[in-house]
């Protein structure tokens, strides 16, 4: 109960800063927003899908994860922004449990996800997408795709505690994102791939997430896509919140 309290104390703290930083959350949701209409008009009606009769139920379901996923890089950047500052040390002063500094970031990082997706989501309907699906069956994917978001963002909480600048966290925090995102069935089918990149493609985390989003909006079964993205997301929390939470308190050692 302490570290649930002190962690919301923490999110608090960052979401209270949200609208002071408005910059911050025009350019969040600018980014996703560009991706959605960019990648629709440019390959809009470039590819084919089997199983699809429009490219843009299969590709913005893809774009909502990539989104979701890069969303997360906001933690290393925040984190090492923080620990640059000499925030993390005061932190260090206090009676309060050294896992709620990482929980109260990530959290209030998810909320500001939930946000720009939101508004995402609503210019994908603007220009066509729809949930073929039910409306459960719609809300389930959104949920898979923000507890997987999540996860990454424990991943980005380790990185921002291994790099000694701000700007050192904004590169490695994306550099890794693109070939984990694109080499994937977030745009094409992996069979398009040349042979030896498909079982990458294939047994990506992000690729079997974005497949059981992408079943739920289209109204399809996603089969054991559903459970194998969620065991894939709650055991990396589990792992890189161990992980960074340690490392948290070797940083922080005087």
């Amino acid at each position: 109960m302490a570290t649930a309290r002190d962690s919301w104390v923490e999110a608090t703290r960052h979401l209270r800063v949200m609208p002071r930083n408005p910059e911050l959350i025009v350019f969040a949701t600018l980014q996703p927003v560009m991706f959605v209409l960019l990648f629709v008009y440019v390959f809009g009606g470039a590819i084919a899908i089997p199983g699809y009769d429009e490219y843009d139920q299969f590709l913005i379901p893809g774009i909502f994860a990539q989104s979701v996923v890069f969303n997360s890089a906001f933690t290393s950047v925040g984190i090492a922004e923080d620990m640059q500052k000499g925030y993390i040390d005061r932190l260090r002063s206090l009676p309060m449990s050294r896992a709620a500094v990482l929980i109260g970031r990530t959290v209030s990082d998810l909320v500001r996800n939930v946000f720009t997706f939101a508004v995402m989501l609503a210019v994908a309907f603007a220009i066509g997408f729809r949930f073929e699906g039910s409306l459960v069956s719609a809300l389930g994917a959104t949920l898979l795709l923000l507890l997987f978001s999540y996860s990454m963002a424990w991943i980005q909480a380790l990185i921002g505690l291994n790099v000694s600048s701000v700007e050192a966290a904004n590169s490695a925090g994306f550099v890794w994102m693109f070939p984990f995102t694109f080499v994937s069935s977030a745009f094409v089918d992996p069979s398009q791939m040349p042979g030896w990149l498909q079982p990458i493609a294939v047994n990506n985390p992000f690729t079997i997430a974005t497949n059981a989003s992408r079943a739920m909006y289209n109204g399809i079964d996603p089969g054991s896509d559903l459970w194998v993205a969620v065991a894939w997301s709650i055991g990396i929390v589990v792992v890189f919140a161990a992980w960074s939470t340690r490392q948290f308190a070797r940083s922080t050692v005087a």
